[in-house]
C-alpha cells in the first residue's frame, strides 16, 4: 500500500469515527489530507470503497499480525491489546459501520475475521483441551468483545490499560 493510500485511510478512519460514515463527506476525507475531494478518486471509486478499505486492511493486518504470532496465545493477547490501543478508530467503526459495507466488502471481511478467530482458537486449543471448538470460539470472541473495548474504556493510561486487558484477557480464555 502507498504512504498515500495509507494517509487516506487513516484520516478517514479517525473522521469516520468520530462523526459516523454518513457525517463524512469525501471533501471532508480530502481536506483532511491536503487534496480535493474528487483528487480521492484517484486512489479510491468513491466514500463506500474507502470504508470498505479500512476494514479490509484492518482485518488484514489483524490475521497477518496473528499468523506471525501464532501457537502462543500470550502473543496473540499482546498484538490484539496493541492493535486495539494504537487504532481505537478501526475499533469503532468496525462496530458501527458494519451494515454500511457493502455485502462483497462484508463477506472478505468476514473470511479473514473467520480465519482471524481460527488461529486464536488453534493457540488456544491446547491451555483448554476440555473446551468444544464452538465453545473456544465463544471464548476467543468474548475476549475480542473485552479488547475491543478499548475505544470506550482506555481511561488509566496506555501502560496501565495494556497490562489491565492483557491479565483480563488472559484470565478469561485459561484461567
Amino acid at each position: 500500500m502507498t504512504p498515500r493510500r495509507r494517509q487516506i485511510l487513516d484520516t478517514a478512519a479517525d473522521l469516520f469515527a468520530e462523526r459516523g460514515f454518513h457525517g463524512v463527506s469525501v471533501h471532508d476525507i480530502g481536506a483532511a489530507v491536503g487534496v480535493s475531494g474528487p483528487a480521492l478518486y484517484k486512489h479510491f471509486s468513491g466514500k463506500e470503497d474507502i470504508l470498505g478499505q479500512c476494514l479490509l486492511h484492518a482485518s488484514e493486518q489483524l490475521l497477518a499480525g496473528a499468523k506471525d504470532r501464532a501457537g502462543t496465545i500470550d502473543a496473540l493477547i499482546g498484538w490484539h491489546t496493541e492493535f486495539a490501543l494504537e487504532r481505537p478508530s478501526l475499533i469503532v467503526i468496525q462496530e458501527r459501520e458494519w451494515r454500511t459495507l457493502g455485502p462483497d466488502v462484508r463477506e472478505q471481511v468476514r473470511e479473514r475475521q473467520l480465519a482471524y478467530i481460527g488461529v486464536w482458537t488453534d493457540a488456544l486449543h491446547p491451555l483448554r483441551p476440555d473446551l468444544e471448538p464452538a465453545e473456544a470460539r465463544a471464548a476467543v470472541q468474548a475476549v475480542f468483545g473485552l479488547l475491543n473495548s478499548t475505544p470506550h474504556s482506555a481511561r488509566i493510561g496506555r501502560d496501565a490499560m495494556r497490562a489491565l486487558l492483557t491479565r483480563m484477557a488472559r484470565a478469561a480464555l485459561v484461567g
